[in-house]
């Protein structure tokens, strides 16, 4: 085994777990999960069947990745954020063969106890706040906050608020990487600063 896991924790036969990963407390990874290199999983944290989860993803305690969702590399989870995967469910009514699928791109943030509705997909480097509650489609590198959720800016790759308005054209050079980030009516692009 080339990953840690604490003796608490429950991982069924089949799933594939990557290279360095630690599986914390009272974790539970169900058989047909599929789980990369370098990933965290915190205290509490239930991983489904038909799931997906990149390379150096970090989710943090108790939070559930349920069936048909799949996270890029370098996701974020924050606390207790909730992924669905039902649109409209109802105890006495079975709807296992509706599940939607969920997909958030590389290097997203979604934030504590934020919720993520079924059938979204979030962009690159997003970033969603804390308490969010996403009911639609999220753009590479868009700020969302609220309830519903609504964008108010722009965030790049490092995790820092970027000096673009909402819509227009412009462009910006983070502080901290040399990148620059280009706004084009209502998307933002990155080129990557030269090492």
């Amino acid at each position: 085994m080339k990953y840690s896991v604490h003796s608490s924790a429950i991982i069924d036969e089949g799933a594939e777990i990557g290279d360095g990963s630690r599986v914390w407390h009272f974790v539970h990874i169900c058989g047909g999960a599929r789980i990369g290199a370098g990933v965290s999983l915190g205290q509490n944290v239930f991983v489904g069947n038909r799931v997906v989860i990149g390379d150096r993803c970090k989710i943090q305690n108790n939070v559930s990745v349920y069936d048909n969702v799949t996270l890029d590399e370098g996701v974020f989870c924050g606390p207790s954020m909730v992924f669905t995967n039902v649109h409209n469910p109802r105890a006495l009514v079975e709807r296992k063969d509706e599940y939607r699928d969920t997909r958030v791109w590389r290097g997203a943030t979604l934030g504590a106890n934020c919720t993520v509705v079924c059938g979204v997909t979030i962009g690159q480097f997003a970033f969603v706040g804390a308490g969010a509650v996403v009911t639609q489609d999220v753009p590479d590198f868009a700020l969302m906050v609220g309830t519903p959720a609504r964008q108010i800016g722009w965030m790049g790759a490092h995790g820092e608020r970027l000096d673009l308005p909402l819509e227009g054209n412009a462009r910006t050079i983070c502080p901290h990487t040399g990148d620059v980030y280009i706004l084009g009516e209502h998307s933002v692009s990155r080129q990557e600063a030269k090492p």
